[in-house]
């Protein structure tokens, strides 16, 4: 039987960062999620970091201490480790040493459940495994399964992973990779061609966007096996789930929901799910959902929005939806300038948020009349289905139509328009 997993959490603040509280809190989520138990935290205050153990000689006595006494069996690094820092810390331990990315890689494998995701958490998880062989196979050796890159057989048989086999192996993700990719660029080429808007979700893990999505799926669509998985827990989505919205005037979108940003989210993942992540750099708009019940919201909008920084997507306009506003004392739903204050629980503040897509997204509308002949039929039942018509009128040559359509619509049917 698997020893249950008890951890001694440990970080470094280097030249006092501001979030280094919250950053360790979110550590033990992190932890907790891998459903390993921390039985003690340990920090340290640096200029800069021990480039041999990470953290100070000093502090290695200590932490051995603190490891005997809550008799814990893994030691989990704020940061990302070295392949010599791994080694050195556990020779001096004698406990296995991961650090922040290998608990990230881990959720994101326990996670995935399309193919592509699955290939993309592999591809991440071999990349970090690459540099670091020497250090693990030790770590392994001392204790197989359990956190620390899941989904990857017993400890013995990783010994057998040599270098050439993960560089391999990392060739063959990539290419089938790959051909997912294309597909996914065939079909957002397809949906540019329709001239669909595209809106896309995006924020911190748990901020509440498939949540979001939901309401609005149900708001508009009503289809209950539209709905995307939504749970409270980091990392719900993985997969980048897109649906159909249509507005009761037949305007419609593309609304897609994308995997969650995290603190130090690390660069071999951002690397991986680049494929996935392009939908955002995309798209005609984004909405940046935001946790708004917890203190450390303006956190987690400035990690958000570096992480789009480096996407390039930081210059599409947004949309600010402050989710969980049930949660917080004050006046809601209502809209700020671009802000909106939600529940997507309670379903609250739907309508407000779509006031708000409108206005960026429906510009290129325009209102006007057409006389359409009788014998052209299926151009009236066309405008019924892409069009919002306000009035219809038969008269002597044709059905009379007073509509609002998108101004290409308004430019290829031209002839059919009446001048005022």
């Amino acid at each position: 039987m698997e020893r249950s997993q008890k951890a001694i959490l440990v970080g470094v603040n280097l030249n006092n960062q501001h979030d280094f509280q919250y950053s360790m809190e979110e550590l033990a989520n992190l932890a907790a999620a891998c459903n390993v138990d921390t039985v003690g935290v340990m920090t340290q205050k640096l200029h800069r970091v021990n480039t041999s153990h990470y953290i100070g000689t000093g502090k290695i006595q200590e932490l051995s201490a603190l490891i005997e006494q809550h008799e814990a069996n893994l030691v989990i690094f704020n940061d990302e480790l070295s392949p010599s820092q791994i080694r050195n810390l556990e020779a001096a331990l004698e406990c296995k040493v991961i650090d922040r990315t290998i608990l990230i890689l881990d959720i994101f494998a326990e996670r995935a459940k399309t193919k592509e995701a699955q290939l993309q958490v592999d591809v991440a998880q071999l990349q970090y495994m690459l540099p670091r062989l020497i250090g693990l196979r030790k770590s392994l050796g001392r204790q197989s399964g359990g956190v620390g890159i899941r989904n990857r057989g017993s400890g013995e048989k990783k010994l057998e992973l040599d270098r050439r086999k993960i560089e391999e192996r990392i060739t063959a993700l990539n290419k089938e990779l790959e051909i997912l990719v294309s597909r996914r660029q065939i079909q957002r080429k397809q949906r540019k061609k329709n001239e669909v808007p595209v809106v896309c979700l995006v924020g911190y893990t748990n901020a509440g966007k498939s949540t979001l999505m939901n309401a609005m799926v149900e708001k508009f669509n009503q289809s209950i096996n539209k709905r995307v998985f939504e749970k409270d827990m980091l990392f719900a989505t993985l997969e980048t789930s897109v649906r159909n919205i249509k507005l009761p005037d037949n305007k419609s979108f593309l609304l897609t929901d994308t995997v969650g940003f995290i603190n130090k989210l690390p660069h071999h993942l951002i690397k991986a799910f680049r494929s996935t992540l392009e939908e955002v750099a995309e798209a005609d708009l984004l909405i940046h959902v935001v946790d708004y019940s917890i203190p450390e919201y303006h956190q987690h909008i400035s990690v958000t929005n570096e992480t789009l920084k480096e996407l390039g997507a930081d210059h599409i306009p947004t949309i600010y939806a402050y989710n969980k506003a049930d949660l917080v004392d004050g006046e809601f739903p209502k809209i700020q300038s671009d802000s909106v204050y939600l529940s997507a629980k309670q379903k609250m503040g739907m309508d407000e948020l779509i006031h708000l897509i409108r206005n960026h997204i429906f510009q290129d509308f325009t209102q006007c009349e057409m006389l359409i002949p009788f014998d052209q039929g299926q151009l009236v039942t066309y405008f019924n289905e892409n069009a919002h018509i306000l009035s219809t009128d038969y008269e002597d040559r044709g059905t009379k139509l007073t509509l609002e359509c998108k101004i290409a619509d308004f430019e290829k049917y031209q002839q059919y328009v009446i001048q005022s």
